[in-house]
């Protein structure tokens, strides 16, 4: 008898955070929730960021799930759209740890392929397809939702075992794994 897991997906954004929650039990998926945080009106960066860490603290004590799979930023032709995309990602990654629940991170292209097949795919082709996986019955009004939901998805796919994907289960693991991209002062 296979166990019941409830995962936390996450696609950060400092615009739109896309969240979505799964029940995972054998091989099929249950929808427990989705939605985003929206942050375009907050102008202060510190403050959005000051936002996500604490709605992520905030799903993570309502729903207590058991892992957190976040979608990695991308690299993409703007240097500051992706260090901002990643302080947002390590915020909610610290969040998670701060609570003790492991977390995995994915490639866009990983979370993708593992919904649709394809890594090329559009967010209404993935958002078509969790509805198909996840019988749902409308179209959500912002796709960063279903974003979420995908990593949620993927990760539960992967079973948590990936090689192209990265788990980090404490702030210790996290800096072990990565040497080159902790300072010190």
């Amino acid at each position: 008898m296979s166990k019941e897991k409830i995962i936390l997906g996450i696609d950060p954004g400092t615009t739109i955070m896309g969240f979505g929650l799964v029940k995972k039990k054998g091989s099929s998926f249950e929808m427990i929730m989705m939605d985003v945080l929206i942050l375009n009106k907050i102008k202060d960066p510190y403050l959005k960021l000051q936002k996500i860490f604490q709605k992520t603290l905030a799903i993570i004590d309502h729903y207590h799930p058991d892992e957190v799979a976040l979608e990695a930023p991308f690299f993409g032709k703007n240097v500051q759209s992706m260090l901002k995309l990643g302080r947002a990602q390590g915020v909610a990654m610290a969040a998670a740890l701060q609570r003790e629940v492991p977390v995995t991170e994915y490639a866009p292209l990983k979370i993708k392929k593992a919904i649709t097949g394809r890594g090329s795919a559009s967010k209404e082709q993935v958002a078509g397809m969790l509805m198909q996986i996840l019988k749902m019955k409308e179209m959500p009004k912002y796709l960063d939702a279903t974003d979420g939901l995908a990593a949620a998805v993927c990760h539960g796919l992967q079973n948590g075992i990936s090689n192209s994907a990265k788990n980090y289960s404490s702030w210790s693991n996290f800096i072990k794994e990565n040497k080159g991209r902790v300072g010190k002062s």
